[in-house]
């Protein structure tokens, strides 16, 4: 197959640039391609900037266009962050405290490009940390040292409320704000630790002070129980011994009773001295014993037949 060339006019083979032309239209419109659009990450939002102007518009995640060559974007991030840092502060009793503390923190949507405008991306440097410290200091001063370790729950919801209170206008918001641990002086500690000490020991003694009372109270429960039982029961016997000297004085009649005189009486009267003179005197017996004696005497003698 014959090649055909294009011959200049002095005879010489006219070389082609037409393909050189069509390459670099081809990378321009490849490059202002690339240019045309962005991809902000997930839960990130684009601030855009306009010949270095920023926007009060952002780009929200996913693929978005912009200006190419004219317009930039910068990605900020919308997730909850994690700042740890130490703290120093000082008591309201004057104890120097050192504690760790875990702030957690994001920034909205829609202040991205104001934090971008007006802090730019160091905003934790800027912003976040010296806000903290201020406020651990501040919060700390209203507590004693004691305070702040049985009321470390309190302590950390009223920084979060003064955190928020100065962060908020940014649009800056903090999630959760954590004291992860509180640290005194050595003499402090020993105090505490005396003061743990002396509380146990305090407590010990009325355990066993309630216990020795409640065993005395036992004890004379049972005394009291047991002399009522003993009161009963001799209640009882008198009530029986009552019961039962009233069926024998029912059970006894009069002639019962002057029989009963007559079987022990030993023949023997009672012979009694007035003091005046040797005489005795007799003692009548009832009429029913003289005549019981008086029979007995005449059955004694009566000879037998």
């Amino acid at each position: 197959m014959a090649n055909f060339q294009e011959l200049n006019p002095n005879g010489t083979v006219k070389k082609n640039f037409k393909w050189v032309k069509w390459a670099v239209a081809g990378a321009a419109a490849l490059l202002i391609a690339v240019n045309s659009f962005t991809i902000v990450p997930a839960g990130s939002t684009g601030v855009v900037m306009t010949l270095g102007k920023v926007s009060d518009t952002s780009m929200q995640e996913g693929f978005n266009f912009k200006i190419p060559f004219i317009q930039t974007v910068e990605v900020m991030s919308n997730k909850i962050q994690v700042y740890e840092t130490p703290a120093s502060a000082v008591s309201k009793d004057m104890q120097t405290v050192s504690s760790t503390i875990a702030v957690n923190y994001r920034i909205s949507t829609d202040a991205s490009p104001k934090i971008y405008k007006n802090v730019g991306t160091d905003y934790k440097t800027v912003l976040i940390m010296p806000v903290v410290q201020e406020c651990m200091k501040s919060v700390t001063a209203k507590y004693t040292a004691e305070q702040l370790i049985t009321e470390r729950a309190v302590v950390g919801d009223e920084v979060k409320e003064a955190l928020d209170s100065k962060l908020n206008d940014y649009g800056i918001y903090i999630e959760k704000f954590n004291i992860v641990n509180f640290d005194f002086s050595e003499e402090f500690n020993n105090a505490i630790e005396a003061k743990q000490v002396a509380e146990q020991n305090l407590i010990k003694t009325q355990t066993e002070q309630e216990q020795a009372i409640v065993i005395a109270e036992a004890d004379a429960k049972q005394k009291v129980i047991a002399a009522e039982a003993e009161a009963q029961a001799i209640l009882a016997e008198a009530q029986a011994q009552a019961d039962a000297n009233k069926l024998i004085e029912e059970s006894l009649s009069e002639k019962v009773l002057v029989y009963e005189q007559i079987t022990k009486w030993d023949g023997t009267l009672p012979k009694v001295s007035d003091g005046s003179s040797n005489l005795l005197l007799g003692i009548d017996i009832d009429e029913d014993s003289s005549s019981a004696s008086s029979s007995a005497s005449q059955s004694t003698t009566q000879p037998t037949t």
